[in-house]
C-alpha cells in the first residue's frame, strides 16, 4: 500500500486548524485516500452534491454536523435534487415527518454555501467546468456527462464523500482524475445499425442501457454514428450506461472531446474487446426497458435527467392542442431554473393546457411523492425504466417522447415501432 502524502495545508485541515466541521471532513477524505491507495491529494474546482437527499436520520445528523462545525465549502458547490420540492409538496403523497427532515437536510447544505440548485442536471443550468478541470462531482449521470461530453474529470463521488471534498476543496489522486484510467477499453461498432434508427430520440437510452449492460464500468468508446446526437442524446446515452453498467466515461469518436480519433481514445493501444452492435442486440435492450404493456395508464413521467430547456420545447409542439385522458396524468420533473427559462420562453402554457404536471427540486425515484393509486408507468427515461421496478415497485413502459406524448392522450401504452420492426 502506497504512503498518502500530505501537504502542511492538508496537515493543518486534518489537525483542526479550520474547525470541527473542516477536520471531520477531512479525516473522511483522508481516510477514503487510503481505503484508494492514493499517494497524494489534489485540489479542485467545483463540487456537486449527491448527498442533497434525505435517506434516513445518519445522512441527516452528519450534514448538520458539518454545519454545526463551521464547515462551509470552498469551492463552488450545486446541489443534487433534494428530497422534496420546497414549494409544491403537499400535493403529493410526501409524510410531512420526511419532508421535514428532508428540508433540514437541504438547509445544512445552504449553511455551508452550498448553490441552492437542487437538480441532477447541474449542467443544464449552471457554470459549466472547463475541459481538464478536477471537480468531484456526485450523481451517477452528472459523473458521466462531466467526464465525457465537457472532458471535466471526476470521479465516482458516493454520498457523504462528495460534501467532504467541498468543505476542504481536495480529493485523492486516483481513477478518472488521472490520465490513464480514461483510456477506452471496449470499442462498440454502430456502423451496421440504420441511419433511421439511429436518428430516434429512443435510440440512444436503449444503446446506453445495452452498452451499460455489456462493459460493466469499463470505458466504452462509440464508431460508426452516423446521426449527430444531440446534448440531450448524450445526457439520455451517459444516463443509461451509468444506471445499467456503472459507466462514468465514455468517448465517441469525433463527437466528445477526448476522442478526435479512434487511436485517441485508446491512448494509442488496441482495444480490449470490439462489439458489433446489432439491431437484434438493440431490440433486447429495448424490451428489458419495459415491464408494463397492459392496457391501462397511470402516468407519463418525464425528466431523468431533469428536463432541458430543449426538451420542453420539443414537448411543447408535441402537446399544442391535444389533451391528456382522463385517467392518465402527465409530470415533468425538472430543475428550478429550467422551469424558469421555461416559462418565461412560453414553454409551459401547452403543457398547462394539456393537464400536465410539473415538480421542480425532486425525482419520483427519491421522493415518497406517487400515490398508490399510480401503479403503471410510461417514461422515454432508460433511467427510470431501468431503476422504477426496484425502487418504486411499479410497471414502468418505455418509449420515445412521441410515444409518450399518445400514451397521456390514449390513456394507454401507444408505441410506434418504425425502424425497430424492420
Amino acid at each position: 500500500m502506497a504512503a498518502l502524502t500530505l501537504t502542511d495545508a492538508d496537515a493543518a485541515l486534518l489537525d483542526g486548524a479550520r474547525g470541527p466541521g473542516v477536520q471531520l471532513a477531512m479525516r473522511v477524505v483522508v481516510r477514503m485516500a487510503a481505503v484508494q491507495d492514493a499517494r497524494s491529494l489534489i485540489l479542485i474546482s467545483g463540487a456537486h452534491i449527491d448527498s442533497a437527499l434525505y435517506m434516513g436520520d445518519a445522512t441527516l445528523a452528519f450534514m448538520e454536523r458539518l454545519a454545526d462545525g463551521g464547515a462551509t465549502v470552498v469551492v463552488p458547490t450545486t446541489c443534487n435534487v433534494g428530497g422534496v420540492d420546497e414549494g409544491g409538496w403537499r400535493r403529493w403523497a410526501v409524510p410531512s415527518e420526511w419532508a421535514e427532515r428532508s428540508r433540514r437536510q437541504m438547509a445544512a447544505l445552504e449553511t455551508m454555501g452550498c448553490r441552492p440548485t437542487w437538480t441532477c442536471a447541474p449542467y443544464q443550468v449552471e457554470r459549466r467546468p472547463a475541459f481538464g478541470e478536477q471537480i468531484a462531482w456526485g450523481e451517477s449521470n452528472a459523473i458521466v456527462f462531466a467526464n465525457s461530453v465537457l472532458g471535466a474529470r471526476t470521479e465516482r463521488y458516493p454520498d457523504m464523500l462528495d460534501i467532504c471534498a467541498a468543505v476542504v476543496g481536495r480529493v485523492p489522486a486516483v481513477g478518472l482524475h488521472l490520465d490513464a484510467p480514461r483510456r477506452g477499453t471496449t470499442v462498440f461498432d454502430l456502423s451496421r445499425l440504420p441511419v433511421a434508427l439511429q436518428e430516434r430520440s429512443d435510440f440512444f437510452p436503449v444503446l446506453g442501457h445495452l452498452i451499460g449492460s455489456v462493459v460493466h464500468g469499463g470505458v466504452p468508446v462509440l464508431i460508426g454514428v452516423s446521426s449527430a446526437p444531440t446534448e440531450d442524446d448524450l445526457k439520455a446515452l451517459g444516463a443509461a450506461m451509468a444506471s445499467s453498467g456503472a459507466v462514468a466515461l465514455f468517448h465517441i469518436v469525433g463527437v466528445t472531446p477526448e476522442a478526435p480519433t479512434l487511436d485517441r481514445a485508446l491512448h494509442g493501444v488496441a482495444a480490449d474487446e470490439t462489439v458489433m452492435v446489432s439491431l437484434e442486440q438493440l431490440r433486447r435492450a429495448r424490451a428489458d426497458l419495459s415491464s408494463e404493456t397492459g392496457e391501462t395508464l397511470d402516468m407519463v413521467v418525464l425528466g431523468s435527467p431533469h428536463f432541458s430547456f430543449d426538451e420542453f420545447r420539443r414537448l411543447a409542439l408535441l402537446l399544442d392542442g391535444r389533451a391528456r385522458h382522463r385517467r392518465t396524468r402527465l409530470l415533468v420533473t425538472t430543475s428550478r431554473g429550467v422551469r424558469a427559462m421555461a416559462e418565461s420562453a412560453g414553454l409551459l402554457a401547452p403543457l398547462d393546457r394539456f393537464g400536465g404536471e410539473i415538480t421542480v427540486d425532486t425525482c419520483i425515484l427519491t421522493s415518497p411523492m406517487l400515490p398508490d393509486s399510480v401503479r403503471t408507468l410510461m417514461t422515454n427515461s432508460a433511467k427510470y425504466a431501468y431503476y422504477s421496478p426496484g425502487l418504486l415497485r411499479r410497471g414502468v413502459a418505455f418509449g420515445s417522447l412521441a410515444d409518450c406524448v399518445e400514451s397521456a392522450v390514449a390513456g394507454r401504452v401507444v408505441r410506434d415501432e418504425g425502424p425497430w420492426s424492420e
